[in-house]
């Protein structure tokens, strides 16, 4: 077991990790701001283009993969999780480094950098508390921090108890520190992250049993099918392949989602279709005021778009342009670990390889889904996850759904092919408004001829 010796925190070492950028940073301050400025430049739209706009939404995050779907809002939010990411890592390596002894994670290093999915800001819910919500989740935990910070508590009573502020919480907690670390139950703030496999922990103590548990070969026979993870027992398994199951569908489309919750942020993002932000120079408009100010910066008369590779000054005014440029210039040494599945071809970006699919193959994200998903196979190729779970329950629900579209489908197509005949029997009827029995379909016998023609038309 890792010894109870309290580690010396080291000055961070946050490397970017857009596209080709290896800038390193040792403040959070510094390094968000230096991460907006990727953001930025890919926010800027081309408007010649209007083909690339899915592939603009691509993360660049090295080993990330994902494409947003719901607007440049959720891409912003998901960019800032990378760099809170980023700090988690950079801890959990320097916990490691202070105990060699404990050694290191060996699951695959391709999961390192996949984030969970954030589909809304981070909101605080203390009492009386009206901060606008935050999309870096890095700002939104210091500011849920410094609540407990600001609770008056008696000099030297360290267990004097304090009662939870956030909405609907009655619970009290023994001093500063458990309020502080009761208030993660509410947030799902994470401390720490393994720097191999990128999994996020609440505490050291986890990040050292997750690597423990990877020490002896009895610790790995239990693997997970779908993102390669391993575990001790079955039970962690199970527990864990739990994470991967949608229990709940959209109304409106095919999204699946693991809770009410994500399903309940998807119909508002998704389905919603009010723009209330107009831009005064033309006919834009949009869902929040943020992608409003980033729209804003298309009408600036400087250059849109500067390379983002250190010593490289190149500008232009063009994505398109800057994507021919950093394709001549600087994408010669990526491996290409991304294929195809279908012709073979290999691709050095996973967002590459999703146009790819998309536009070579008319291959489309499940409806509702953000992003195509890729999995590591034995040959050390990143290829499309072809498997989404879904509960026993979802699934008896999409069948019966599925049944129900048939047998309408079927009961129409009755309807429509004997409508002919139903015609020209009522050219010969005296009075139309009479009751006609319709022996072909007995659920529309009795039904008067005026009724049973609006059930065809709205059928």
């Amino acid at each position: 077991m890792p010894s109870n010796k309290r580690t010396q925190k080291r000055t961070l070492q946050l490397e970017c990790e857009w596209a080709s950028c290896q800038e390193s940073f040792s403040l959070m301050e510094n390094f968000c701001q230096h991460v907006e400025g990727h953001l930025r430049a890919l926010s800027t739209e081309d408007v010649e283009d209007v083909e690339d706009t899915e592939e603009e939404r691509n993360c660049l995050w090295r080993d990330c993969g994902f494409c947003s779907v719901e607007g440049p809002e959720e891409l912003r939010r998901h960019l800032f999780f990378h760099c809170y990411h980023t700090k988690l890592k950079q801890l959990g390596q320097q916990m490691l480094n202070a105990q060699p002894e404990i050694g290191s994670c060996s699951i695959g290093y391709h999961n390192r950098n996949i984030i969970p999915e954030i589909p809304d800001n981070f909101i605080c819910l203390w009492e009386e508390c009206e901060q606008p919500p935050y999309e870096n989740p890095e700002w939104f935990y210091r500011h849920v921090e410094m609540h407990s910070l600001c609770i008056d508590i008696p000099t030297g009573d360290c267990e004097f108890p304090v009662r939870c502020g956030w909405k609907d919480c009655e619970a009290t907690a023994k001093g500063r520190p458990k309020l502080r670390e009761h208030l993660r139950s509410h947030t799902q703030e994470k401390v720490v992250a393994c720097p191999g496999c990128g999994g996020m922990y609440a505490s050291n103590t986890k990040l050292f049993d997750h690597i423990i548990r990877q020490s002896a070969m009895e610790g790995q026979r239990f693997q997970c099918s779908h993102c390669s993870k391993r575990f001790a027992t079955e039970r962690l398994l199970r527990d864990h392949m739990r994470t991967h199951v949608s229990h709940y569908k959209c109304p409106l489309c095919d999204m699946t989602c693991p809770s009410p919750s994500s399903l309940r942020n998807h119909i508002k993002f998704r389905h919603s279709n009010e723009k209330p932000y107009s831009c005064d120079y033309c006919e834009y408009s949009c869902k929040n005021l943020i992608d409003l100010r980033k729209h804003l910066d298309t009408h600036s008369s400087e250059p849109a778009f500067h390379c983002d590779v250190p010593g490289c000054c190149f500008t232009c005014r063009t994505l398109g342009t800057m994507k021919i440029h950093n394709k001549r210039e600087h994408d010669g040494g990526f491996a290409a670990r991304y294929k195809c599945h279908v012709c073979g071809q290999c691709f050095t970006r996973g967002n590459n390889l999703t146009v790819h699919l998309h536009k070579k193959h008319q291959f489309k994200w499940p409806s509702g889904h953000p992003r195509f998903r890729y999995k590591e196979h034995e040959d050390g190729f990143l290829r499309l996850q072809l498997i989404r779970y879904e509960s026993v329950e979802l699934t008896e629900q999409l069948m019966r759904e599925r049944q129900n579209r048939q047998l309408e489908d079927a009961e129409m197509c009755l309807v429509l092919k004997h409508f002919r005949t139903l015609t020209l029997m009522l050219d010969c009827s005296v009075d139309g408004s009479s009751l006609f029995k319709w022996e072909i379909c007995p659920k529309f016998r009795n039904t008067s001829v005026t009724t049973l023609s609006s059930i065809i038309i709205v059928g």
